[in-house]
């Protein structure tokens, strides 16, 4: 099943089917944990598709290609690899926000509401009108139709949304704009020269990555360029929000430095840095960061050859393009999270099902930012063949689509899957570095390589620990 999934990944990278006989795929297939979604196969797959990226820079560098291997169970892992992190004697907290959840609307209906990031909670409770109290919340969002309540939270500048069946999501606007977009599109943008790869012993040796995506997708992306041997400078504000074990497990490999976009001093030091860079990686919602000069075309125009790599939440089309989104929102509206609480319901003190479930990791999340550093890598070696600045496009509800379309699980296999891994195979993934906070203990990369073995360079650091200044050499 992993290698079928695989194959429908490789023809965004114009890839034939026999690449897939490069990939060994072990430790079984779904289900892993207690959901219908196939979450390890679709793990599997997106981190082999990043590896074969890799091994595709190889062999361009070598005239060599290589074997990999890929562990379902240790894939499906990394889907949560922030709740597998202990820094120091302590583990890292990682806990959602009180409020955060669905809850009951008057017309029957359930309402979700991302409350994880301040800004997202003040924009929630401003609209309910009611402080951060549970059961205030719950009475407020009982008083509102849930269509209603999401079009106010988006309006509000929050992020949430209706729970929607599969059915009612797939006619919707926003899913028939997405039905008619491939998983990931690879896009020149602009002419450049070649540029061959820069010397060096590993798959990105020698290759810049400014990274400005915050949470997880695109940060996920980033690690991974950076465990096959690019150099990442990751930049955040000091002004902006962030959950601070997702920074420790997306951090690893990374420079991090910290600039306000605000300030147009800064927005220059940022342009400085991809002036000298090879990849950018973005994460804001299309067109958002054209007022800052930072668009594909016009960084293209600046440093001809890029490779610009833009994340959203729901696509570049259809009328939900703008929208804010997360893994948990693009679950919510299509269809996922009433699925997961029919096959596997959560049941309260009362005996009653608890309502909308989400599955038991961030699935959407990481498989788009394995994809992501696929999408990125393809198009460094397409510019090292033919040339040209490249854009790698992709989206959240893109990748939940393409989870959608792998199947479930048959409920009977359901009965009795553990909730969690042994000890015994957390023990065996993972591995410590040392931070400037002290030993952190996290999860290895997954994807192993006959020639080529992952690897970070670099540990975690907290944010903003570098200057924005690339490193002499």
């Amino acid at each position: 099943m992993p290698l079928k999934a695989l194959r429908t990944i490789l023809p965004a990278a114009g890839w034939s089917d026999d690449r897939a006989a490069d990939v060994t795929f072990t430790g079984g297939s779904d289900p892993v944990l207690p959901t219908p979604f196939r979450i390890g196969v679709a793990g599997a797959a997106t981190v082999a598709a990043s590896g074969l990226a890799a091994a595709a820079l190889w062999e361009l560098r070598t005239g060599r290609r290589q074997k990999m291997s890929v562990d379902l169970r240790q894939s499906t892992a990394s889907l949560r690899s922030g709740t597998y992190m202990k820094l120091g004697d302590g583990e890292l907290p990682h806990r959602r926000n009180a409020i955060m959840g669905c809850y009951p609307t008057k017309d029957g209906r359930w309402s979700y509401l991302h409350c994880n990031f301040p800004n997202h909670r003040a924009a929630a409770l401003g609209v309910l009108g009611v402080a951060e109290d549970s059961a205030a919340v719950t009475a407020a969002v009982a008083k509102w139709n849930a269509i209603d309540l999401e079009e106010a939270i988006v309006a509000a500048k929050g992020a949430g949304g209706m729970v929607r069946t599969k059915a009612e999501w797939a006619t919707h606007p926003q899913a028939a704009a997405i039905a008619k977009l491939p998983l990931l599109e690879i896009v020149r943008i602009g002419d450049s020269p070649v540029e061959p790869l820069p010397k060096g012993d590993r798959p990105l040796s020698g290759i810049r990555v400014v990274d400005i995506t915050r949470v997880l997708a695109g940060p996920t992306c980033a690690r991974t360029l950076a465990e096959h041997g690019a150099e990442v400078m990751k930049i955040t504000g000091a002004h902006l929000p962030n959950l601070g074990y997702q920074e420790w497990d997306t951090g690893h490999g990374k420079l991090s430095a910290q600039l306000d976009l605000r300030q147009s001093a800064d927005v220059e030091t940022l342009r400085g840095l991809i002036r000298e860079a090879d990849v950018f990686s973005q994460g804001y919602r299309p067109g958002s960061l054209g007022a800052r000069g930072l668009s594909p075309e016009e960084l293209a125009k600046l440093r001809p050859g890029l490779v610009y790599v833009s994340l959203s939440a729901f696509g570049h089309a259809g009328p939900w393009a703008g929208r804010r989104g997360f893994d948990t929102v693009v679950q919510t509206v299509s269809g996922m999270t009433s699925r997961q609480a029919e096959v596997v319901p959560v049941m309260t003190a009362e005996g009653k099902n608890a309502g909308p479930q989400f599955y038991p990791v961030s699935a959407i999340d990481y498989c788009t930012g394995y994809l992501m550093a696929m999408g990125a890598m393809v198009a460094l070696a397409r510019r090292a063949q033919e040339g040209g600045s490249w854009l790698v496009r992709i989206s959240l509800a893109q990748v939940g689509k393409w989870m959608a379309d792998l199947g479930e699980v048959p409920e009977a296999a359901l009965k009795g899957v553990p909730a969690e891994f042994s000890a015994e195979e957390l023990a065996r993934w993972s591995t410590t570095s040392e931070t400037p906070s002290g030993t952190l203990r996290h999860l290895r990369p997954v994807v192993q390589m006959s020639e080529t073995p992952p690897h970070w360079a670099r540990p975690s650091v907290p944010l903003g620990y570098h200057k924005p200044v690339w490193p002499a050499g």
